[in-house]
């Protein structure tokens, strides 16, 4: 990989003008935002597996946009939120995003753009996107479909749960008796 294709610190402009194809792999360990919501008790998660093309599209009165076009597939360890075990998740983006001169040009055009925007910059750092879109996909709520192991309550039989607790109204009846 060249250093015009780091994707670290990626030359747009150079990868648009070459449609050269830029990809990779990316130990999640990488990634450290990403990094702090996996569960890593488990066997070690694979590797990322991504890739990148930046083209320029012409525009009507105007000069050529730059463009990229990011797909990445991920299986991250998560912790179910039922049995608290690792569950394995597969992430799989495929997303287009266009490229504007400043930050206030993509505030502006936000809305009414149906692509999402980011400001160019001359040398565009992949990896860290590839880490918010990451983000951005991960599950509110992670479960496995059917837990390896039905999560263990502290009683084992409900009615003893219900038979432990004091009716919440027993403390106020025995105001009123006093007050009578």
């Amino acid at each position: 990989m060249s250093d015009e294709t780091s994707p670290r610190k990626l030359n747009l402009t150079a990868c648009a003008q070459t449609g050269q194809l830029v990809s990779g792999k990316t130990d999640v360990l990488e990634l450290p935002r990403l990094r702090a919501d996996l569960d890593l008790s488990g066997p070690p998660a694979p590797p990322i597996q991504w890739q990148a093309r930046v083209q320029q599209r012409e525009q009507a009165g105007g000069p050529p946009q730059l463009w990229l076009h990011l797909l990445a597939q991920a299986r991250l360890p998560l912790s179910c939120q039922r049995c608290l075990k690792p569950a394995e998740q597969t992430l799989e983006l495929d997303r287009w995003f266009r490229f504007v001169e400043s930050e206030e040009v993509a505030q502006a055009e936000d809305d009414d753009s149906p692509e999402d925007l980011l400001v160019f910059e001359p040398q565009f750092d992949l990896l860290d996107l590839l880490e918010d879109e990451l983000l951005l996909d991960l599950p509110l709520v992670p479960m496995h479909e059917t837990c390896p192991q039905p999560p263990v309550l502290g009683h084992s039989d409900p009615a003893e749960v219900v038979a432990d607790k004091p009716h919440p109204f027993a403390a106020l009846a025995q105001l009123k008796k006093k007050s009578n």
